[in-house]
C-alpha cells in the first residue's frame, strides 16, 4: 500500500497540471498502467502467467500502456501521457523514474534471458524515446526525446540523438529537493521527493556544435590561406537560418 501511495505523490508531485490526488488517482491513465502491473507482477512471481498476462492485456487495452507483468518496476515511477509506452519482459525500472510517451524498453535479442534495459534511479526518459538492449542506464540520466539508446549510460549522463550520443554533466540538478527543503527520504510525501531533471529545452545539440566547430575551422583556412574570410552561412543569434523559400 506505501508503494501506492508513492507512485500517487509521484504522479502529483511531477505533473504541474495535477490539482488534487483524487483527480490523479481517478483519471491519470500512466497511474492505472503502474497499479494494475503491480497486480500483475504478485500473479506472475507466483506462478498464474496466464492471469498475469491477461491483466497486463486489459491493462494495455484500456491505457494504451504496455508493460510486461515480468518486469520489474521500482517505487514512485510516473508516466506522463503515456500512449504507446512499451516496457518488455526483463525490463527493470529503478525508483522516481519518469517516462513520455511513446517510450519503448525493449530487446534486440530472440534469447530467453536478459534482453531488456536496466534504468536507475531518477532518471527522465523523453517522449519517444527508445533504450534497446540489456544495457544500463545510470541514476539521474537524463535520455532526450526520440533518442536510440543501445550502448550503457554512465549515472549523471544526458542521451541525445540516432543513435544516441552520450554526455557527461557538470553537476547532479536531479538531488536537489523539490522545495528545496532537503533530499528525498523515500517517503512519498511530495514535497521532499528528489527533483527530476525535466528541462528538455535545455538539451545540447551535438550535431549543430560539431559544424559550428567545423565552420570555424573553415573560416580559419580561409584566412589563412587568402588573407580574407569570406565567413560561412550561420544561424541568426535566435538559431534561424536565412535561406531562399524552396516551397516546402
Amino acid at each position: 500500500m506505501l508503494g501506492l501511495r508513492r507512485d500517487l505523490a509521484a504522479a502529483k508531485a511531477q505533473d504541474p497540471a495535477a490539482r488534487s490526488s483524487l483527480e490523479v488517482a481517478l483519471l491519470y491513465p500512466g497511474l492505472h498502467a503502474v497499479w494494475l502491473h503491480r497486480v500483475a507482477n504478485v500473479l506472475w512471481k507466483r506462478g498464474l502467467r496466464f492471469p498475469a498476462r491477461a491483466l497486463s492485456q486489459a491493462a494495455r487495452w484500456f491505457t494504451g500502456i504496455e508493460i510486461h507483468p515480468g518486469a520489474r518496476i521500482g517505487s514512485g515511477l510516473f508516466i506522463d501521457h503515456g500512449m504507446g509506452v512499451v516496457i518488455g519482459e526483463t525490463a527493470e525500472v529503478g525508483d522516481d523514474v519518469m517516462m513520455y510517451h511513446g517510450v519503448t524498453l525493449g530487446g534486440t535479442s530472440l534469447s530467453k534471458g536478459k534482453r531488456h534495459p536496466t534504468i536507475g534511479d531518477r532518471v527522465t526518459i523523453g517522449a519517444g524515446a527508445k533504450v534497446l538492449g540489456p544495457i544500463e542506464v545510470g541514476s539521474d540520466s537524463r535520455i532526450g526525446a526520440n533518442a536510440v539508446v543501445v550502448r550503457a549510460v554512465p549515472p549523471r549522463s544526458v542521451v541525445v540523438g540516432v543513435p544516441g550520443q552520450i554526455l557527461s554533466r557538470r553537476e547532479d540538478r536531479a538531488q536537489q529537493p523539490v522545495n528545496g527543503s532537503g533530499g528525498g527520504n523515500g517517503s512519498g510525501s511530495g514535497s521532499d521527493r528528489p527533483r527530476l531533471d525535466l528541462n528538455g529545452g535545455s538539451m545540447p545539440d551535438l550535431i549543430g556544435t560539431s559544424l559550428t566547430a567545423l565552420l570555424d575551422r573553415v573560416d580559419r583556412l580561409e584566412t589563412t590561406l587568402t588573407g580574407a574570410t569570406v565567413g560561412a552561412p550561420r544561424p541568426s543569434s535566435e538559431g534561424v537560418w536565412s535561406a531562399e523559400d524552396f516551397s516546402i
